[in-house]
């Protein structure tokens, strides 16, 4: 499969993220480089959708998660074999291709069996057996294109029918018995010269004869294998080659393993590996949602790099990040929080600024190699900037995030105000909206030493329907913490129009006990002019935090 780089932002994104991740994904493209692809690790909120919405935008491909999957390993690199191909054609196909297996697909491309070497040996012994029953299912067209034979006079060439072979070689009264036991129209006769025995079996009405060395069958029989619809095929080889190869033109599925199951691409690679480890060949093919064959994956396929590499944008801290991020090449990382403990397994690129938002930076990155940013992207990127700095009057907002700002308003034509206003506006409604997805929509997991916590953030224009629903709110935070094992979870509540916070606190009573904040009610607080997480809440929260023992 070809490679691709992940340009992903934080779990339950914000709309700096998913901006940033799709707005340097076209940076990428525009240099060339069509392997990067923008993704999102979470749900869009509101104010993402309207606004990907507004500027007709396609939002970034969604990834739940990162854990090592069949397509990150798989090989698209295959070879494919039709059912109604002879068994022999198929093995030749096998060991000029050099392939370990062949799936074996129907006429639309669906799987439906596996031709591998353990297959072919238990077929050649059953073919190699002589106690072996001497049915087998083949077509007229199959044998001709096994034996390479020539048709002289043919009936039905393309239907599949059970067959037994009998090879002419006996006296004539000898082979005439031994014709009697058999159903006629179901035997095919393997004959030299003997023109007594082409007769023979002509007479009898035979499914088929086969001449062997490219005898001359008399003129005459033609005309009686016609009117007795008896095929006669004409083999180049010796009547003892022919015999060998004749039940090789059973068609391929006859011989499928039909026991291998395919996987899927979005199997994790932990639930194959069993199913490999019990594959022959330790292979199996890959079927799409069609079940339709796209490729191949073996065991020392996992002994590769994946096929996936990851930018990681607007973070930069491990609980934050997509789940299974671990398994993955880190190339890059784009932020503007503060550096927390990320191993990688290589040097990368590490862009850190303190700025009010990522899209500030990719912006300038732009800027940076001469490129000019298309529309549509300058006004995502205008968006992300108002987004993550309140319109620019957040605490983390600075003169490069204001001189960025108007540069990409200059470029589209769109009032910084009036644009702010209406993103914040999109975002700031809670009405028909649960708890769970209001707390979940833009929640951040932070640890410090042993203690681990979450900080959601939502803005709004009042903070009047929240504080109606408070024990609703409360009940959430207070669950998603229990299920976390978290010292505890917090909601900001921004109100735009006042710049101000309230905080709801869900929390073990030993942290808790040593705020000092306003209280509005039980576990609320007051934070009057309160609006960044990054640099207001985050820093007091780490205060408070190295007071817990």
């Amino acid at each position: 499969m070809v490679r691709k780089v992940y340009i992903i932002g934080h779990r339950n994104p914000d709309t700096d993220s998913v901006v940033a991740a799709t707005a340097y994904a076209e940076l990428k493209h525009l240099l060339g480089k069509k392997e990067y692809v923008a993704a999102r690790a979470g749900k869009l909120a509101p104010q993402t959708e309207y606004i990907f919405r507004r500027f007709g935008v396609e939002p970034p491909l969604y990834v739940p998660d990162l854990l090592p999957k069949t397509e990150f390993y798989m090989s698209t690199r295959y070879e494919t074999v039709a059912d109604d191909v002879s068994l022999w054609k198929a093995m030749d196909k096998m060991v000029s291709t050099n392939a370990p297996v062949l799936p074996i697909i129907d006429g639309d491309g669906h799987y439906r069996g596996l031709l591998n070497y353990n297959a072919f040996a238990l077929n050649s012994f059953k073919i190699l057996n002589p106690k072996r029953a001497d049915i087998f299912t083949a077509s007229l067209r199959l044998i001709e294109k096994t034996l390479n034979a020539t048709p002289i006079v043919e009936f039905d060439a393309e239907e599949n029918f059970n067959c037994s072979i009998m090879v002419g070689d006996d006296d004539i009264q000898t082979f005439r018995s031994l014709l009697d036991e058999h159903k006629s129209e179901n035997v095919i006769v393997i004959a030299g010269d003997r023109e007594d025995i082409q007769r023979l079996c002509i007479e009898n009405k035979v499914r088929a004869l086969i001449v062997t060395k490219d005898y001359v069958v008399p003129k005459e029989l033609h005309e009686l294998a016609r009117k007795n619809r008896v095929s006669i095929l004409s083999s180049h080889d010796s009547t003892m080659t022919t015999a060998m190869l004749i039940e090789y033109s059973a068609p391929v599925i006859s011989m499928a393993d039909t026991s291998i199951k395919p996987v899927h691409t979005d199997d994790t690679v932990q639930k194959i590996r069993p199913q490999l480890a019990a594959s022959p060949n330790r292979c199996l093919p890959v079927v799409d949602a069609d079940n339709k064959v796209i490729g191949i994956i073996s065991e020392s396929d996992l002994l590769h790099e994946p096929n996936i590499n990851v930018i990681l944008v607007d973070h930069n801290e491990p609980g934050q990040a997509i789940e299974g991020v671990e398994h993955f090449v880190i190339e890059e990382i784009i932020d503007h929080h503060r550096i927390n403990t990320f191993t990688t397994r290589y040097p990368i690129t590490l862009i850190n600024k303190p700025v009010g938002s990522t899209s500030t930076i990719i912006a300038n990155m732009f800027r940076e190699n001469r490129i000019p940013i298309p529309k549509d992207m300058a006004s995502l990127l205008l968006c992300g900037i108002l987004s993550d700095t309140l319109i620019l009057q957040s605490a983390t907002a600075t003169e490069y995030d204001v001189l960025t700002a108007e540069y990409l308003s200059n470029i589209t034509e769109l009032d910084i105000q009036t644009l702010g206003n209406d993103i914040i506006k999109s975002g700031s409604h809670i009405g028909g909206r649960s708890a769970d997805e209001v707390v979940h929509q833009d929640m951040k997991d932070y640890s410090e030493g042993k203690f681990k916590y979450t900080v959601s953030q939502i803005e709004v224009d009042s903070t009047r329907e929240i504080l109606e629903r408070k024990k609703e709110f409360l009940d959430e935070l207070e669950m998603a913490r229990r299920t976390a094992g978290n010292l505890f979870n917090a909601l900001l509540v921004t109100d735009i129009t006042q710049l101000s916070s309230i905080m709801f606190l869900a929390s073990d009573p030993k942290f808790e006990s040593l705020i000092k904040l306003p209280k509005r009610d039980a576990h609320i607080y007051y934070m009057k002019d309160v609006v960044s997480r990054k640099k207001q809440l985050i820093p007091l929260l780490s205060e408070i935090l190295a007071g817990v023992e």
